[in-house]
């Protein structure tokens, strides 16, 4: 089965994401707005069950954060993808490394917090498109990150929830 760890936002913030997303992003249906801490794996139903169980004491060793997203970028020339860029903070920073030394995997790319709303765009498309939505506000206020998510893929492509692991100790 196909894994992948993401935090998904708020709902005003994917609100905002998916005006934009039902347009351009051909995986709209797939998946909610999300940022990616760890990209897609393979893993067995048990190593699903196990990682799964493990995150949730993985959690409780983060505390929740501030996330803010500001404005609208792409990855152009390295790919056609429009996105909406998440502030860099050190919680974040520390959630996805730590996560990726406790998978005992390294990231294919660099770490650059972000949530999807075009891709598969021709270059005549990207440059069209992003150059209307880079000059697009994004205005929304700062939102605190108190959980991530396990997902797996169902066998039509779609995403959907696995666990979801708390950030931070239970109070009792």
């Amino acid at each position: 089965m196909k894994l992948g760890i993401v935090i998904f936002p708020s709902k005003k913030l994917q609100d905002f994401a998916n005006s934009y997303r039902k347009r351009y992003d051909p995986h709209y249906a797939l998946i909610p707005p999300h940022i990616t801490l760890k990209a897609p794996f393979e893993a067995t139903e048990e190593q699903a069950k196990e990682l799964a169980d493990k995150l949730l004491k993985f959690g409780e060793e983060h505390k929740p954060f501030s996330l803010n997203a500001y404005k609208i970028s792409s990855f152009q020339p390295v790919n056609n993808v429009i996105y909406i860029k998440i502030n860099h903070s050190d919680e974040l920073e520390s959630l996805h490394e730590d996560l990726h030394r406790f998978t005992d995997s390294t990231p294919e790319y660099a770490f650059i917090p972000h949530i999807t709303i075009g891709q598969n765009l021709s270059n005549d498309e990207h440059s069209d498109i992003y150059g209307q939505l880079k000059m697009v506000k994004v205005n929304v206020e700062e939102e605190i990150v108190d959980r991530f998510h396990l997902l797996y893929q169902l066998e039509n492509g779609s995403w959907t929830v696995y666990e979801t692991i708390r950030l931070g100790k239970e109070e009792k």
